[in-house]
């Protein structure tokens, strides 16, 4: 069955606030193989004039994948998860995510599509620091694949 499409447009509170740590950070940039010390050491990151560590770019896809489970588990919206596989991932940085980071996310949902009887799903992900500064948008495009038939 096709997903209302009366969804689109639909934003979720933000989420409490996840706080970034250097470490999650190191095991972050171990597991996807990143060696730039940028994310490991203090003074390297100073060098390159951050405060602190800052993350790899896909990092901050733990956090919004965390906060688009709110809209996965709408049981309104009536997506069933386990025909779900990951579509797409894309993200617009206003600075790089940082250690001591307090951030909040905002999911909507964008958009919407049926195509051969499976539905896409696009989910914009608005990340916030506890000042209330713009860091990252990230959008998360999911891929319902349609039933098989009987």
């Amino acid at each position: 069955m096709a997903l209302d499409q009366s969804f689109v447009g639909r934003t979720y509170p933000p989420t409490p606030p996840y706080e970034v740590g250097r470490e999650k950070i190191r095991e972050f940039a171990e597991a996807v193989g990143d060696p730039n010390p940028a994310f490991t050491d203090t003074e390297a990151a100073k060098a390159l004039g951050h405060p602190d560590v800052i993350a790899p770019p896909t990092f901050v896809f733990a956090i919004t994948f965390k906060a688009s489970e709110e809209v996965i588990a709408d049981p309104q919206l009536g997506l069933d998860y386990s025909r779900v596989v990951h579509g797409d991932q894309k993200f617009a940085y206003s600075r790089p995510v940082r250690a001591g980071d307090r951030l909040t996310v905002t999911s909507t949902i964008e958009a919407i599509k049926s195509l051969a009887g499976n539905d896409i799903l696009d989910v914009r992900g608005e990340v916030y620091d506890e000042a209330g500064e713009h860091v990252v948008t990230a959008w998360t495009k999911l891929v319902a694949r349609a039933a098989e038939e009987a």
